[in-house]
């Protein structure tokens, strides 16, 4: 572990005193983590399961007769409503704290910081990007989860805007991230390509290709709700 004296003495020989990339980056009072890699992966991967597994119960409870794909959206937006608010709602109030944070969730979140150290500096961007991510799309995901099981009629329009903003979030995150390596030279990743590869685009690329294939399935169930409403009512006036 990481103490204030072996910060100083790193500093004063111009060694790094974290293992972030770039190894210039300011990282306050940084602490090393307590819990292996294996650990925290493995609670992230079971907490995940724990909240899918009663979703799926639940809503076959309530709606046995609900379709595969709508149970499968329903607990999409179930898990993605708890990261929002649980995982990046954590990082968006300790977002200044993060470096000699031990708590499971901060271990956590420095743990990702390998492939993009932004987490662990202030990074402007980050940080309002997933406060608006973990505050205003987290409760909204619940909103649209019950709408699909309660089969309302604003499921749509919630999911098209929910998806909408997390597929501009996470495109906006991996431009920012192309951005500042390709013209500034600066890259956030570790060199390991684990870490580029597995956490920085694998994770992140659930938010793009979910929210694209649910936008475009919105916008198909609209037009088709849209052209029916206007048959009608096309009927209706030629009656008139």
């Amino acid at each position: 572990m990481a103490s204030l004296n072996d910060s100083t003495v790193a500093s004063a020989l111009g060694l790094p005193i974290h293992p972030f990339h770039p190894l210039d980056a300011i990282v306050n009072d940084y602490v090393e983590n307590t819990m292996s890699t294996l650990t925290i992966l493995t609670i992230f991967a079971s907490t995940c399961v724990a909240i899918l597994l009663p979703t799926l119960l639940l809503i076959r409870r309530l709606r046995p007769n609900l379709s595969t794909g709508d149970v499968s959206t329903a607990m999409w937006f179930i898990v993605s409503g708890s990261i929002h608010l649980g995982l990046e709602g954590y990082f968006s109030i300790h977002s200044a704290r993060m470096g000699p944070s031990l708590t499971v969730l901060g271990q956590l979140w420095k743990e990702y910081a390998l492939s993009d150290s932004r987490y662990l500096t202030q990074d402007s961007f980050v940080v309002c990007m997933e406060t608006v991510t973990a505050f205003v799309w987290g409760p909204m995901c619940f909103l649209c989860a019950a709408a699909i099981v309660l089969r309302h009629p604003a499921r749509h329009s919630l999911q098209g805007i929910i998806s909408l903003g997390q597929l501009y979030g996470v495109v906006l995150y991996y431009a920012t991230f192309e951005y500042d390596n390709v013209v500034w030279g600066r890259d956030y990743s570790r060199p390991e390509n684990y870490y580029y590869w597995g956490y920085y685009v694998f994770l992140n690329a659930f938010w793009f290709f979910i929210p694209l294939t649910l936008i475009l399935r919105s916008a198909v169930a609209s037009t088709r709700a849209i052209a029916t409403v206007q048959r009608l009512e096309a009927k209706a006036g030629k009656k008139n």
